[in-house]
């Protein structure tokens, strides 16, 4: 079987950024963060306190993105991961820093916006 060049060309840059997107830490699509939610993650909303008190995704637990380094014991690595901010930002970089700690199942969610509804 023949591949065109030009395919192939397109197929390894679209799975190339697919993949860097990923390991960066990159926004998942909400089915994906509703089934994690469903299946029982844990939802960490990484801004800053006042920001939290101005409005959260009910249940998530409140570890701004500057205190995730000490406060990663407070996550469990067996379970699920999804974290959100205001904009998706700081919780890809929460996504980096968890996933280089040993955590496995991380999700950047985006921002509170993009945090399912109901």
């Amino acid at each position: 079987m023949n591949i065109d060049p030009v395919t192939a060309a397109v197929v390894a840059v679209v799975g190339y950024l697919v993949v860097r997107r990923f390991l960066k830490g990159g926004k998942v699509a909400q089915n994906v963060v509703v089934e994690l939610i469903k299946a029982g993650a844990q939802v960490v909303d990484v801004r800053s306190p006042e920001e939290f008190r101005d409005g959260s995704y009910q249940g998530a637990a409140n570890i701004p993105v500057n205190d995730l380094p000490r406060r990663m014991g407070e996550l469990k690595k067996d379970k699920a991961v999804v974290l959100y901010c205001a904009s998706g930002a700081r919780s890809g970089m929460a996504a980096r820093m968890l996933k280089q700690a040993g955590f496995t199942q991380v999700v950047n969610a985006g921002g509170l916006g993009d945090m399912p509804k109901g």
